[in-house]
């Protein structure tokens, strides 16, 4: 496979270099960030908390794909209301698409009234925040095979129900 000569051998480039620039300014206290994506979101905005500054991360839980990134984003931009239409029922518990299993729950009224009360404090915490931190866990967007629509999170259904 490989040449008994040495300068047949190629050498891989096993990391990549990533140059940065500093921010024109940087995050200070006072500053209100949030923080939306994968579980990585959740330890950037623990340490940032631990430090006291003012965050509010993950309101639809963790988040992996651009899709469900995006789609909470917008439901924050424009606060969304969510209706028992928006719910299923599966396992024992009432589920949503858009949301992590955080927000699930046996009693259909509490699960909507604490995605609705978390759409609300994002929607208002985003009217002044001064940052916004994505993080992505991952390029793949699930989506039902029913209608197409992407889903935040598969709720450990069975994997014939996605694309």
């Amino acid at each position: 496979m490989f040449a008994a000569g040495r300068e047949n051998f190629c050498l891989m480039d096993l990391q990549l270099p990533i140059s940065m620039t500093s921010l024109p300014r940087p995050i200070r206290y006072g500053d209100k960030v949030l923080l939306v994506g994968s579980c990585f979101t959740e330890h950037i905005g623990g340490a940032l908390g631990d430090w006291k500054f003012e965050t509010l991360q993950n309101p639809n839980g963790i988040l992996f794909d651009p899709a469900s990134v995006a789609s909470g984003l917008g439901s924050y931009i424009s606060p969304e209301r969510y209706g028992a239409e928006d719910l299923f029922f599966a396992n024992d518990l009432w589920q949503s698409w858009k949301h992590h299993g955080i927000f699930s729950g046996v009693d259909r009224d509490a699960v909507l009234q604490a995605i609705n009360a978390s759409q609300q404090r994002a929607h208002a915490f985003l009217q002044e925040a001064d940052w916004l931190i994505v993080t992505l866990g991952s390029s793949f967007s699930y989506r039902l095979v029913e209608d197409g629509r992407p889903v935040a999170n598969c709720h450990r259904m069975p994997q014939q129900l996605f694309r």
